[in-house]
């Protein structure tokens, strides 16, 4: 009860922030969560799409006007970056629509998007059409990875906890490791 009022009252504002700033974690969260009945798929679907499309023009936009300064700030960025416009200078259209994809390049590709002098109207529209496919079969997934276990371990609701406890552990790894990582390689 305590964990559907919580949803009730942040579960959205939480997935939006999350998907603002990074996204597959909190978004595969808030499918299984969906699948459980705490949120709704559709609702799920549409606020990851609105926190990554948000986080995402703003990232490009600050790339565009301070893109040098911001990778030069940190030197894994400034790697990732110099590596990102390579890319995107070669396929920038493919990068737009699906950077999401690829782990570890959430931030840094719209900075080098925006650094590489990348329309903005057509970033505008692309990146809204990656953000939609990309919340929209993540958080599919999501869902029906709930039901997949719930196939596997009957009644899902007595290992409700287990399960979130073991998504919210998985997410604070990726998170300690990348915070090590990029620690150790001076970002």
């Amino acid at each position: 009860m305590m964990l559907q009022q919580f949803l009730q009252d942040f579960g959205y504002l939480a997935l939006f922030l999350g998907t603002f700033f990074e996204g597959e974690t909190i978004l595969v969260l808030a499918g299984f969560l969906a699948f459980r009945g705490y949120m709704q798929l559709e609702y799920v679907i549409a606020v990851a799409f609105l926190g990554s499309y948000a986080g995402d023009q703003l990232w490009y936009f600050l790339g565009r006007r301070h893109g040098r300064k911001l990778l030069a700030r940190r030197p894994r960025w400034q790697k990732l970056g110099d590596r990102a416009l390579e890319h995107v200078r070669r396929r920038p259209d493919v990068w737009v629509l699906s950077f999401r994809f690829v782990y570890g390049l959430r931030t840094v590709m719209p900075v080098a998007i925006g650094l590489s002098g990348y329309p903005p109207a057509r970033y505008l529209l692309l990146n809204g059409l990656g953000a939609i496919v990309w919340a929209s079969a993540l958080g599919t997934a999501a869902y029906y990875f709930g039901s997949v276990l719930e196939g596997v371990l009957g009644n899902i609701k007595k290992y409700e906890l287990l399960v979130l406890g073991g998504l919210l552990a998985v997410g604070l790894l990726l998170w300690l490791h990348r915070r090590f990582k990029n620690s150790r390689n001076g970002a």
